[in-house]
């Protein structure tokens, strides 16, 4: 029977603002839209990394070093799409997407993209919410 797989650690979920993968956030009503923010990080395996899945790839199983990575990959993404759309005045983003990318046999580019706009809390009902 396979060894289980430590638990990963999952980077904080908290944000300085609302992020979603939808076209709005629950409790708000969007009043501008600032246009397309964009997060990229680009990652690389280093060569331990790389003879260590060598390794569990002849034997089967989750490569637990490359999971962790892709959390901390995504993560920095969001944070700098944060970053940037702070910097051109966003109080949240919205329709956040990923993409990725191999730049190289040992890269990895991850990039994360949304809208970025001005939110304030409802006032009133929004109608179809």
């Amino acid at each position: 029977m396979p060894k289980p797989s430590p638990p990963q650690v999952v980077p904080s979920p908290n944000f300085a603002i609302p992020l979603s993968t939808t076209s709005f956030i629950p409790g708000f009503e969007i009043t501008q839209s600032l246009g397309l923010v964009v997060g990229i990080t680009v990652r690389t395996r280093g060569l331990g990394g790389q003879i260590g899945a060598g390794f569990k790839s002849l034997v089967g199983g989750e490569i637990t070093q490359y999971t962790q990575n892709a959390y901390l990959a995504r993560h920095e993404a969001l944070q700098r799409l944060v970053e940037h759309a702070q910097s051109i005045g966003g109080d949240a983003v919205i329709q956040i997407y990923f993409d990725s990318n191999e730049l190289q046999a040992t890269m990895d580019e991850i990039i994360a993209y949304g809208t970025a706009v001005k939110i304030s809390p409802v006032t009133r009902p929004l109608a179809g919410r």
